[in-house]
């Protein structure tokens, strides 16, 4: 006898409160935001900077990432929204459809504006920023599970996803239960929250080889994720274009920070001179001290350099 014979999928999306009707889609955003937005407040306050910073990234990095994701959704599932018969389906973000890809790139540009303009290193908090990120990621997947949605091939596994028959994609009414990848995402989200903070705390890296990383893990994940997905997406060559984008994503990041972590030869990042609120506090009371033998792991020191003890 198992104890999970699959599991149950809502039966509806929305709540009636009077007038008011609450997608539970929307809900998910909403709780991913805050959670990201309390992950990198913590982190970035730790550092010695403050709240109001973090505020403004959030209110503009997420209506440039809501605007960069629905973009994205629109041009690689063009398809898919026309099946949607009314004049405002290019902006029907309560019926699902957003891309991560680009919300993240609209988000990002959004924030390092923000950042910039406060006169703070970009590249320093795209460090504090990577793991909220993916935490955000992780819960928002939530909101395919309240819409039915987004689920992978179909699996007697004892936790199966149950799917209702008329969001059963074409050539698939005759299965019940299918892959959850709404599930999958959002636990390996959280190991890798888990370990790019382990990381982190274990390893010296140069601003923002933290944030590569974070990029090139998530990419590895959503390239297994779409190698199970059946919802309908654009092919070439008989992977989809998601799994393409996540393949390039993760060359890309992935090269990037051997290089910058390893062969670039910048500013050290303890030894940088820039805005204070980046630095830690101990960092903004000692002064500079001479060189001295490398404390950490060694593989995190470019060549023929040495560190400040700390």
């Amino acid at each position: 006898m198992t104890l999970l014979a699959s599991i149950p999928s809502p039966g509806h999306s929305t709540i009636d409160l009077g007038p008011l009707t609450i997608h539970f889609y929307g809900l998910m955003l909403l709780v991913s935001i805050a959670a990201a937005v309390w992950l990198t407040g913590v982190r970035y306050v730790r550092r010695g900077g403050n709240w109001d910073l973090i505020f403004q990234i959030a209110v503009w990095g997420v209506l440039a990432g809501v605007v960069g994701a629905r973009l994205y959704h629109d041009a690689t599932s063009w398809n898919e929204v026309r099946q949607i018969h009314h004049w405002w389906a290019p902006l029907a973000v309560w019926k699902g459809g957003l891309g991560v890809y680009g919300g993240i790139l609209f988000g990002v540009l959004a924030g390092a504006i923000v950042v910039r303009r406060a006169g703070e290193s970009i590249a320093k908090m795209l460090e504090i920023v990577a793991p909220a990120l993916l935490l955000a990621q992780g819960i928002g997947r939530w909101g395919n599970w309240w819409n039915q949605e987004l689920f992978g091939k179909p699996t007697s596994l004892p936790w199966g996803l149950k799917i209702d028959f008329v969001n059963r994609p074409p050539g698939y009414q005759s299965f019940t239960t299918f892959q959850p990848t709404f599930l999958y995402e959002f636990l390996l989200a959280l190991i890798g929250v888990g370990l790019l903070l382990l990381l982190e705390r274990r390893y010296r890296f140069h601003p923002p080889a933290l944030f590569a990383l974070y990029v090139a893990y998530y990419s590895l994940v959503r390239f297994f994720i779409e190698l199970i997905r059946i919802d309908p997406a654009h092919h070439i060559a008989g992977l989809r274009l998601n799994a393409w984008v996540s393949i390039f994503l993760f060359a890309l990041s992935w090269s990037f920070f051997v290089w910058w972590q390893f062969f670039h030869s910048g500013a050290d990042p303890i030894d940088e001179q820039g805005p204070s609120s980046l630095r830690g506090p101990d960092e903004k009371k000692k002064p500079k001290q001479p060189s001295v033998s490398v404390k950490g792991p060694r593989m995190t020191v470019p060549k023929g350099r040495v560190r400040s003890g700390r």
